[in-house]
């Protein structure tokens, strides 16, 4: 039997339980907070004094913060992408039938992570502190320009990139989370916060689902685990640009406001790969092949020697200046 269609073998046994994992890990529509009940309401007598006062907050907020956090919104509403690249995963089928089981989990995790980009996205242009039209326009361009995350449509992959990428998204949103509360913004602080918790949920799902097919194909998703780490892996945004400039070009300005700022750095994803190894026990799958082996050896030596190389990364002192910012309000 083809590798290919043993992963469709495996796609199938796992949809079986797929009602349990929506259960499980995603929050009915109408249990689960909505943007409108974290923002200034517009139907309240109060709202002209409740906006006066996210304005005022805000201008406290530093430059690479709100470098971090627009990027962070740009990321989340270019969800269009995801959703369509993860319907072309095997096994999600969403035409027969009204669609599979797969397909229903992706477009609930949809309908939970589009929330997201909605919130941060009235967050900015309520602040008065951003160049809305030039946000939009990098929004734009990233859905325009798709991404490529090296993962094709093997489902493997695609669930080794999404475990690890969830807990990124959520260390990201929990440390701007952190920032914004010791900057005395307490809406925005409460806002990443809930959107963290939401990743968090989110990266237990997808890496259950590895969980469960190490269990049936050890040898196959040990495979898949290496393949990945071995090319490292991308980010969403990792084809971000403003207006006037190639594709990508922007994303490694982004990165080291990032990093100078603390909210994701080189270390945390040494630290984001450590933790799936041991929540994998990938040092304790049995029954794999001598291939699959070398690949078992080969990651439960990558942190070490990541942790290395990350050590020795100079990050510039200078911010880029982005033209998403208004220049006349950068601290």
């Amino acid at each position: 039997m083809s590798i290919k269609n043993v992963r469709l073998e495996v796609m199938q046994f796992l949809e079986k339980n797929i009602d349990s994992f929506v259960e499980n890990y995603l929050i009915p529509v109408e249990n689960i907070w909505q943007p409108s009940d974290l923002l200034p309401d517009s139907q309240n007598e109060n709202f002209y004094e409740d906006l006066k006062e996210l304005r005022e907050i805000a201008k406290d907020l530093p430059y690479d913060f709100w470098v971090v956090l627009i990027g962070d919104t740009i990321t989340e509403e270019a969800l269009p992408t995801y959703e369509s690249w993860l319907m072309d995963v095997e096994g999600v089928n969403q035409v027969e039938n009204g669609g599979n089981g797969w397909s229903k989990w992706v477009r609930n995790w949809t309908g939970e992570e589009n929330r997201h980009g909605d919130l941060l996205n009235k967050y900015l242009y309520l602040s008065g502190r951003i160049n809305m039209r030039e946000v939009e326009i990098t929004t734009q361009h990233l859905i325009n320009d798709g991404f490529d995350i090296g993962t094709d449509r093997d489902p493997y992959k695609n669930f080794v990139y999404t475990s690890f990428q969830e807990l990124a998204t959520y260390v990201s949103h929990n440390r701007v989370s952190q920032i914004a509360k010791q900057y005395g913004d307490k809406r925005l602080s409460k806002m990443c916060k809930l959107i963290a918790g939401d990743e968090m949920r989110h990266h237990h799902a997808y890496s259950e689902f590895v969980n469960r097919i190490f269990q049936v194909d050890p040898s196959e998703m040990m495979l898949a685990f290496q393949y990945m780490m071995k090319q490292k892996i991308v980010m969403p945004a990792h084809f971000l640009r403003e207006s006037g400039q190639k594709i990508g070009e922007a994303f490694e300005q982004f990165s080291d406001s990032a990093q100078r700022i603390g909210v994701y750095t080189a270390n945390d994803y040494v630290d984001i790969l450590r933790k799936l190894i041991d929540k994998w026990q990938i040092d304790k799958i049995n029954g794999l092949t001598s291939e699959a082996e070398k690949a078992r050896d080969y990651l439960m030596k990558l942190p070490d020697r990541m942790a290395r190389i990350s050590e020795r990364l100079v990050i510039p002192e200078e911010s880029h200046i982005f033209k998403w910012v208004t220049p006349a309000l950068i601290k």
